[in-house]
């Protein structure tokens, strides 16, 4: 069998590198402090983050292969084009799925790491079956160290990013998976050879360089274009978060302020000071004091409202603490959660973005706080 030579273009090598870096800067960035944020705007930012990062790596593999030169005329087939675009994006987004909407082990993070190394090997071999007038034949140690390297790199790389999700961790994972798609493709690629074919598959139309180019430069505008939104919250988060945090460190005695709430159908006020907390319940909320659990007709927004200037302390978005009811305050890793006296009372939680206020907050009234 006679193998084509081949050569690469050097500057779309490196445009290449950078547009890899730029899709995992992108899609981890749009993925920071989901916790905090509504369920819709949860799941947009996780189906983003996913475009973004299936994306990237499409756009990586075929603006490196724009650089490809053999020495005869060779076409795409626009729609296993388009598939290998798509088996990326859905791998990534199950990746992030299983990351931000079931609990967060160890695990849980390899296995996603896993899945994206998975989903750019899938990328990368079914971009290549779209080549027409030409085939890739490929070797046995190319195909397996390239994998070893897309799932090791990949793995590692959401160690970093979701390990603490630091700005200084995302960058270093946006370098690891940026060098685990770029050393996919050039492993492998180094470990292939091209025939000639003499005739065009049939499985859809055909894509020429130029046209592929049209699409690759789009995509990758828009890349750009996400990436230059996203840093700008780098630069805003600072101010945003001392400003949320202000509030909290030294909270007011609790106001005698009465609630109206519903119980066995008849409505009943309940003093705030005899408040454990209140949690969001749609529309309305649930507030609960040592002996009952009460329907209120406030919306979790009202009850911010009128609770907060009364000393209470808001530790998540669904939730409002009276402080002088705390008895317990316990910190796992990056979250906590407050405790009550009281039978069968549910912990409430404390998120990310609150943790350390809350926990200077409660400091001088908690005897003991959690490790």
């Amino acid at each position: 069998m006679e193998f084509l030579s081949v050569n690469h273009s050097g500057v779309l090598i490196l445009m290449s590198c950078i547009v890899a870096l730029v899709a995992g800067f992108t899609g981890l960035s749009l993925t920071r402090d989901l916790s905090e944020k509504p369920m819709f705007q949860k799941k947009a930012s996780i189906a983003l983050a996913a475009v973004a990062l299936g994306g990237g790596i499409w756009a990586m593999h075929f603006v490196a292969m724009l650089g490809l030169k053999l020495p005869i005329l060779f076409y795409y087939d626009a729609a296993i084009t388009l598939v290998s675009a798509l088996s990326a994006i859905l791998l990534v987004g199950a990746a992030l799925i299983l990351l931000h909407f079931a609990e967060r082990t160890p695990l849980i993070i390899s296995l996603a790491g896993a899945i994206v190394g998975v989903g750019i090997l899938v990328m990368h071999y079914i971009g290549m079956a779209g080549l027409e007038l030409c085939r890739a034949v490929y070797s046995t140690g190319g195909v397996v160290f390239s994998s070893i390297v897309a799932i090791g790199l990949c793995v590692l790389a959401f160690w970093i990013a979701y390990g603490q999700r630091t700005n200084r961790n995302i960058v270093l994972g946006t370098i690891c998976f940026a060098i685990a798609v770029c050393s996919v493709h050039f492993l492998a690629i180094a470990g292939t050879n091209f025939v000639p074919e003499p005739t065009l598959a049939e499985f859809g139309p055909s894509m020429s360089n130029e046209t592929l180019a049209l699409g690759v430069i789009f995509f990758s505008f828009v890349i750009f274009g996400a990436c230059l939104w996203v840093s700008v919250t780098y630069l805003v988060a600072p101010a945003a978060k001392a400003e949320s945090e202000d509030p909290l460190p030294v909270p007011e005695p609790i106001s005698d302020l009465q609630i109206p709430c519903e119980s066995d159908g008849s409505k009943v006020f309940v003093r705030s000071r005899d408040v454990l907390f209140v949690r969001a319940d749609g529309h309305y909320t649930q507030i609960y004091t040592e002996d009952d659990r009460l329907f209120c007709v406030w919306p979790i927004t009202v009850a911010s409202k009128r609770l907060l200037p009364a000393g209470f302390l808001q530790t998540h978005r669904s939730y409002l603490v009276n402080p002088d009811r705390v008895t317990r305050f316990e910190r796992t890793k990056d979250k906590g959660r407050c405790l009550f006296d009281g039978d069968d009372l549910p912990p409430a939680p404390v998120s990310r973005s609150k943790l350390k206020a809350i926990q200077d907050a409660l400091a001088p009234q908690v005897g003991a706080l959690g490790a």
